[in-house]
């Protein structure tokens, strides 16, 4: 067998069209690991992430930074958001002495990436996940900043309120939809994919949204990159075929094989 053939055989997604609802610069490994085992990746980006409605408690949260003992990042988007305010506020050094809860790896990449290390990475990626390891770790008084998508959900600061913890949670974005014709959406009506993958509840929202989505769902696994991300999926009246063991990039293409294979 030849090294090309052998590499096919070792293809578990060979030939299989997976839709990847994110702007490509923003999931490159995810894409790069889809066609390392073969897939052919659509990367179309579903949500626009805009700056919140009111930018001011962001920066002033970043103004205030001694405040908090701990920041909370339930996204790698509220990461970058943070570090942007607190550049403009001039207390990014002053962050880095900031005790770091990340709610999973890629979110703790995202730190990394920007030069912060994660003091905790929770164990289970969810907002749930992350207040109940951060619970044993708060000393009394201490004071939590919870910089999070505007209209995301509320379970971190409601876990974390239900214990007795003072929270600050302040938007550092916001989503909404990217249109009713993304670019690339004609190409996926056309031309059906076996897989997509999908990595919050406001993207299930956004793509069956869109003109013609009702029509692919029957034949689409769909790929949750949670629990929440799979309620979201069921209450729209669609199982997902697999749901990540975490946010990661090898985890998310070791779903879709699953989801594909049945």
């Amino acid at each position: 067998m030849s090294e090309n053939e052998e590499r096919g055989r070792r293809q578990r997604l060979a030939g299989v069209r997976v839709l990847v609802p994110r702007p490509r610069e923003r999931a490159e490994q995810i894409c790069f690991l889809l066609e390392d085992e073969g897939a052919h990746v659509l990367a179309i980006p579903l949500l626009e992430l805009e700056p919140p409605t009111d930018p001011r408690p962001l920066q002033a949260a970043a103004e205030l930074l001694r405040r908090f003992a701990w920041v909370a990042f339930a996204s790698e988007r509220g990461v970058t958001a943070l570090v942007e305010a607190t550049r403009t506020a001039g207390t990014l050094d002053l962050l880095r002495t900031r005790k770091l809860a990340a709610v999973g790896p890629g979110t703790a990449a995202a730190l990394d990436a920007h030069g912060l290390e994660a003091t905790l990475v929770a164990s289970v990626s969810s907002g749930e996940g992350l207040a109940e390891a951060l619970l044993p770790r708060l000393q009394p008084a201490e004071v939590v900043l919870l910089p999070a998508a505007e209209e995301g959900r509320r379970s971190i600061e409601e876990g974390l309120r239900a214990a007795g913890v003072t929270v600050e949670r302040v938007a550092a974005y916001r989503s909404r939809p990217a249109g009713s014709a993304p670019e690339g959406w004609a190409e996926v009506v056309a031309h059906p994919p076996r897989c997509v993958l999908f990595g919050s509840p406001r993207t299930v929202e956004a793509f069956l949204g869109l003109p013609g989505a009702g029509a692919l769902v029957p034949g689409l696994r769909a790929v949750a990159v949670g629990p929440t991300t799979a309620a979201a999926l069921r209450a729209q009246g669609w199982e997902p075929a697999a749901i990540a063991t975490s946010p990661t990039p090898p985890e998310w293409v070791e779903a879709a094989v699953r989801a594909v294979e049945g």
